[in-house]
C-alpha cells in the first residue's frame, strides 16, 4: 500500500460525499485510519455541557469530523485538482503534480 500523500495545510477539493466539491485546508491527517479533517467540510454538530473552569460556553457547538483520505483530491498551485507523484532533485524526495508535473512546495507555518 502505498504512502499518504496529502500533508497538512494541503488545499484539497472534496470529490464525493455530502459535501462534493467543497475545498478546504487540510488540518490534521490521522495516518493509521487514512483520513483527514478538512476545515469546514462534514461538519457534526456536538452537544457540549458548559464548563466554568475551561471557560467553555454550553450549548450546540459545530466542528469538522474525519472524511477518508480518497474522497479528497490535492490541489496544486494552478487551482487544479491533481493527484500525486513523487521524483527525486537532488538527493531529495519532492512531491509533484501529476497533472501539471510542478513540484508541489511544503508548506510552512
Amino acid at each position: 500500500m502505498a504512502g499518504i500523500k496529502i500533508k497538512r495545510n494541503d488545499r484539497v477539493e472534496v470529490i464525493a460525499g455530502k459535501d462534493k466539491g467543497k475545498q478546504g485546508r487540510v488540518l490534521r491527517v490521522i495516518a493509521d485510519k487514512n483520513r483527514v479533517l478538512v476545515e469546514g467540510v462534514m461538519t457534526v454538530k456536538k452537544h457540549v455541557k458548559p464548563n466554568p473552569q475551561r471557560n467553555i460556553k454550553g450549548g450546540i457547538a459545530e466542528q469538522e469530523s474525519p472524511i477518508h483520505i480518497s474522497n479528497v483530491m490535492l490541489i496544486d498551485a494552478e487551482g487544479n485538482k491533481t493527484r500525486v507523484g513523487s521524483r527525486l532533485e537532488g538527493d531529495k524526495r519532492v512531491r509533484v503534480s501529476k497533472a501539471s508535473g510542478n513540484v508541489i512546495p511544503d508548506k510552512k507555518k
